[in-house]
């Protein structure tokens, strides 16, 4: 299983995952379809379906012009508000792409219909793959915005209990992510040291994407709700409230600073495999 990184837009992330046995392709979030198209013809993969994270027009926009110029292309995600989705799909779904397994998981709060979509293949080498959208990003969590603290807190539970590895996430927000998770946890040397890694990144203009759950568990306050030094910034101690109060103070965060600066201006593509990146396209 490879997955190709593909940045588009101002900060989005749209992605190709190639099962490379059988040269099929899923799309993940398709924002730039002639983009990915380019792509797609590059690998000489055919692309079989799109699954959409949510309805949100930097992440579905794509999907008529692709399903124009691929007639008979599965749009698949969990809300009706998806441009061309030709079928919904339910939590704990579970599709086969050629040795690719995908299970479905309905992950609400950043929209009522938020699906995050969990990629793996038996008997591989590479690990498995989360696809989380806006549900998840590097150091961060999408706005709350369909939903109430304690359904996104029960989201981000489901994502936890997942095996500890890649998350592939729709925005490149990871430099002001850290930037916040420093003021939550100044002592947390791991915020630090993903934060000198991120500003490195940022000055070479390359992505910061894929993270891992187990890194995330380290250094993202919206899934450490749990941990002391995080509900001592909050002055809460429900993990509902937790979030609820770091979102709150991230908006507070956010007012106050620079306007966010995005990494991901080229368009270029990555090809993930080892966590190591390809020469730029």
């Amino acid at each position: 299983m490879k997955v190709k990184v593909i940045p588009v837009l101002e900060d989005n992330y749209m992605y190709l995952v190639i099962e490379e046995i059988t040269r099929e392709a899923v799309a993940v979030d398709v924002a730039v379809p002639k983009r990915l198209l380019e792509i797609v013809g590059r690998e000489g993969v055919s692309l079989t379906a799109v699954l959409t994270t949510h309805h949100h027009w930097d992440h579905a926009r794509g999907n008529p012009e692709l399903a124009r110029l691929r007639p008979g292309l599965a749009v698949l995600g969990a809300d009706e508000r998806i441009f061309s989705l030709t079928r919904r799909l339910a939590h704990g779904e579970e599709l086969r792409f050629g040795a690719i397994h995908v299970r479905c998981l309905l992950t609400p709060g950043h929209t009522s219909g938020h699906m995050s979509y969990f990629l793996w293949e038996d008997d591989c080498p590479d690990p498995p793959a989360l696809f989380s959208g806006d549900a998840l990003s590097v150091a961060g969590c999408g706005s709350c915005l369909e939903g109430s603290a304690q359904q996104m807190y029960q989201s981000l539970a489901e994502l936890g209990t997942l095996p500890p590895e890649t998350v592939f996430c729709g925005h490149e927000h990871t430099l002001s992510n850290l930037e916040f998770a420093q003021k939550v946890e100044p002592c947390n040397d791991h915020v630090r040291a993903k934060l000198s890694w991120a500003k490195k990144r940022d000055e070479d203009d390359v992505p910061t994407v894929p993270s891992t759950l187990g890194e995330e568990r380290l250094y993202n306050p919206f899934l450490r709700v749990a941990e002391e030094s995080v509900r001592k910034f909050t002055g809460k101690a429900v993990p509902a409230d937790v979030l609820e109060a770091l979102y709150k103070e991230r908006a507070r965060f956010e007012q106050a600073g620079e306007p966010r600066q995005p990494q991901a201006r080229a368009l270029l593509a990555l090809q993930w495999g080892l966590l190591s990146a390809a020469p730029q396209e």
